[in-house]
């Protein structure tokens, strides 16, 4: 099938109420357009070097979403265009952010990224981290960024109870902190191995790569 057709498919298969992201990540320009020319806008990747030089060449009304893990002395190759970044995973990372939005003159949005599998090599803040970085007098203070969600990624296995165990524990810390944040809207959970699982456990975002693009 061609990339239009993987994406079209993938598109009448999610709820309204679901985001793709369409993770291009090393995939050429030509393969983006692509999906773009059959309607995808939003695109995911995972290297700020890969994702600038891919702004510069495609169409302006693409919203790019840093889905990596990131490193802070980065963060300003991005800030001028960046849309949602989904790997937040410490108040140091919250603070350049913030810091190279106000260069930018614009707030970005952010997802925090939570450690949900049992792999010690996933990013992600535990429970205790993510309340006393949501209550401290630092994030009070940052005024260029924007908490919109949470993000997490499940166990690398074929245990499907597993996998929902650990997505529902994400999508039960989202509720509790949707009750006092209003603009929490967003739950990004589940790859092209995950994701319908994932949305019956409750994720409002999705990020596939290679059921649209093809394996890497």
């Amino acid at each position: 099938m061609s990339i239009k057709n993987n994406l079209l498919h993938i598109k009448t298969t999610l709820p309204e109420h679901v985001t793709l992201v369409a993770v291009s990540k090393t995939k050429p320009v030509s393969d983006l357009m692509e999906a773009y020319e059959a309607g995808q806008r939003i695109f995911g990747e995972n290297k700020i070097q890969e994702m600038s030089e891919k702004w510069e060449q495609m169409p302006k009304d693409i919203q790019w979403h840093m889905i990596g893990h990131v490193q802070t002395n980065k963060v300003k190759f991005m800030a001028q265009f960046v849309s949602l970044i989904h790997g937040v995973d410490s108040l140091k990372l919250l603070q350049e952010i913030n810091k190279q939005a106000l260069k930018q003159n614009r707030i970005i949005d952010c997802l925090l990224q939570i450690h949900i599998a049992e792999e010690e090599t996933k990013f992600g803040l535990d429970e205790q981290e993510l309340a006393s970085l949501l209550s401290s007098s630092e994030f009070e203070e940052m005024k260029n960024i924007r908490i919109v969600g949470l993000m997490g990624m499940a166990t690398f296995t074929d245990n499907k109870d597993q996998i929902k165990k650990e997505f529902s524990h994400l999508k039960s810390i989202f509720d509790q902190l949707t009750i006092h944040n209003s603009q929490f809207t967003i739950l990004s959970m589940g790859m092209s191995g995950d994701y319908q699982l994932a949305i019956e456990c409750g994720s409002t975002m999705v990020r596939i790569g290679s059921s649209i693009f093809g394996g890497r």
